[in-house]
């Protein structure tokens, strides 16, 4: 990672002593790591492009724990915000709006996860995460240059939330669908990479955050999951970057100490989560991105929590939790688990088809319609070769996240996302 800082002269001064000066300057905002690993399917549409500049920025957050280890991985030049806020850029990307009204650019403003799954209710308002005017407007700042969508049914939401940003609205696509869908042909390649043998089950349990999320009930689900470890059955738990970012990395390692020691890996959260995805024979999820992503994969989904007053009820994630059988307390995990199979198996693998297809309108699309919007805003004409979306790479093998030697916890080295 590289810091650029100003010089006495102010902070445009300090460009000067590039080698490859009078390049087209591009800001990329990183909130959290989440928003990173999302910007960065964006950005990299912009590589070996000799006429630009990337640079980036990481402003205040709360849950901004692993942003400086994503970009000194990356290699990036980062300017510390305040100086970043100073200085002009050709445009600015960003997945969340949280400072953005302070950045000088116009701005580009993509969602940081799966389609718009969730609703807040603030007071006496309740909005969708993502769409409403505050997000999209934060603190009056004038309306983004382009506000990305994954699916068109967006726009109807977007026309009832903050009809005047439907001019600036493109839909693009989804990168994570993309990934995934030119993965899944490798999957067997990464189970072998994770050290998964012939016949053994693999079982996903992934959790977004917050109060109502699979981790909120993590008191109760810890003992369950502990009943799954077995000579024939590996178990992975994905938990969210915020989870680890709000109560502190050695505080949710401890917590999981006793499923580590156990045999369970702790996926770290700056690791690639979805050839882990690609690769599990059933998924425990919630209404968080992740679940919503594991029906691509053609593997049974059991939901731990799916609380509607968080769930925006036109989403694909409403229609999951009516579709998804959830977690008991009443029956053992084992036979849910069979169970799940047995329904996914039996009449369920259409029903799961058709909400994977609601997570985009543009499937295969997104590289080329988002490297298109990106150069008709910078004012440049495209490469002229193909926008391309690459197989996901092999995940380290499993036994890496599952070990907890003296309280310390050996994390890989990530994959980025």
């Amino acid at each position: 990672m590289t810091a650029l800082r100003a010089c006495d002269d102010g902070p445009q001064r300090s460009r000067e002593w590039l080698t490859l000066p009078g390049r087209k300057k591009i800001l990329v905002v990183v909130h959290t790591v989440p928003y990173g690993k999302r910007l960065q399917e964006v950005f990299s549409l912009l590589e070996s492009d000799l006429r630009i500049q990337v640079v980036f920025t990481a402003p205040p957050h709360p849950f901004s724990d692993g942003v400086a280890q994503l970009l000194e991985r990356l290699g990036s030049a980062v300017l510390p915000w305040d100086e970043a806020v100073r200085m002009d850029f050709d445009l600015a990307l960003a997945a969340g709006p949280r400072g953005v009204e302070k950045v000088r650019a116009p701005l580009v403003l993509l969602p940081h996860g799966a389609n718009f799954l969730k609703r807040v209710t603030e007071g006496a308002e309740t909005r969708v995460a993502g769409l409403g005017r505050q997000d999209l407007t934060p603190q009056g700042r004038a309306l983004p240059a382009a506000v990305v969508l994954p699916h068109r049914d967006d726009l109807d939401c977007l026309a009832h939330t903050c009809p005047e940003a439907l001019p600036r609205a493109s839909v693009v696509g989804d990168p994570v669908h993309d990934r995934m869908v030119a993965s899944l042909p490798r999957r067997r390649a990464y189970r072998r990479a994770l050290g998964l043998g012939k016949g053994q089950q693999f079982i996903a349990v992934v959790s977004t955050w917050g109060t109502r999320s699979s981790f909120g009930a993590i008191e109760t689900l810890l003992p369950r999951l502990l009943e799954l470890v077995g000579r024939h059955r590996r178990v992975a738990v994905l938990v969210h970057p915020n989870v680890w970012s709000g109560h502190g990395a050695w505080q949710v390692r401890a917590w999981l100490a006793q499923c580590a020691r156990r045999g369970i890996a702790i996926v770290p959260p700056e690791a690639d989560w979805r050839p882990l995805l690609i690769a599990a024979d059933t998924i425990i999820g919630d209404h968080g991105s992740v679940t919503l992503y594991g029906t691509l994969t053609g593997a049974p989904i059991l939901l731990a929590a799916s609380p509607e007053q968080e769930i925006n009820p036109a989403s694909p994630a409403a229609e999951l939790a009516r579709t998804a059988p959830a977690l008991s307390p009443a029956h053992s995990l084992s036979s849910q688990l069979a169970y799940a199979a047995a329904e996914y198996h039996g009449h369920q693998r259409e029903e799961y088809g058709a909400i994977a297809a609601r997570i985009t309108s543009e499937p295969g699309r997104f590289s080329r319609n988002m490297r298109r919007l990106l150069y008709r805003l910078l004012g440049l004409g495209q490469p002229a070769h193909p926008a391309h979306t690459p197989p996901l790479p092999l995940p380290p093998p499993l036994t890496r996240w599952s070990t907890a030697p003296h309280g310390r916890y050996d994390t890989g080295t990530g994959a980025s996302a």
